[in-house]
């Protein structure tokens, strides 16, 4: 059965005619060409797929895309632009932090994975500055994002060429560029 349903893309309201067993991931590569986010596992397992779905990091391989009718949606294909629009001061071909950092620490090989890395870099630096822990953080306090906390809140994201050892430091990297004194969460320098 199909039904229609509109996405905001990348900051883009996009209107589709779906079949409602159509997954976001083939909804984003199949219907709308966008190819950063990749199909790789296809079931969850690798975080190659990874978007932000209202600020939060989901597996577009595993949502329905008639799920996220009217939801905003915003692939690596997007990082840049959905700065620019939040007010800061950038100019066009200006890349997100995180996509920058990325760069500069050379955290990729291949670049398959780096797109769902990047996205869910984003994502995680988000939960961090929130506060939330994860199954690394000890006690009760503020989580302090350091190595083992990076590495386990990218544990979702696999790259097969182990540029893990660059990835990480990218991603601390670009926290330590945005955390501010009133995220309440500490940077490890």
């Amino acid at each position: 059965m199909n039904t229609e349903i509109t996405v905001h893309v990348d900051g883009a309201p996009r209107r589709l005619t779906i079949d409602t067993r159509t997954t976001l991931l083939d909804a984003l590569r199949e219907r709308l060409g966008l190819t950063s986010p990749k199909k790789g596992c296809d079931h969850g397992q690798c975080g190659a797929c990874t978007v932000l779905s209202g600020g939060r990091r989901v597996l577009s391989c595993l949502i329905l895309a008639v799920t996220q009718d009217g939801a905003k949606v915003v692939t690596a294909e997007g990082l840049a632009a959905e700065v620019a629009t939040a007010g800061g001061e950038r100019e066009d071909g200006d890349l997100h932090p995180v996509q920058q950092a990325f760069i500069d620490c050379d955290a990729l090989q291949c670049g398959y994975c780096t797109p769902g890395q990047v996205v869910s870099a984003v994502g995680m630096l988000d939960e961090f500055a929130r506060g939330w822990p994860s199954a690394a953080t000890p006690g009760t306090g503020a989580p302090r994002l350091d190595c083992a906390e990076v590495a386990e809140r990218m544990s979702g994201n696999l790259c097969r060429c182990a540029a893990y050892a660059n990835i990480v430091p990218a991603v601390l990297q670009a926290a330590a560029a945005s955390t501010g004194p009133a995220s309440g969460a500490e940077v490890a320098r």
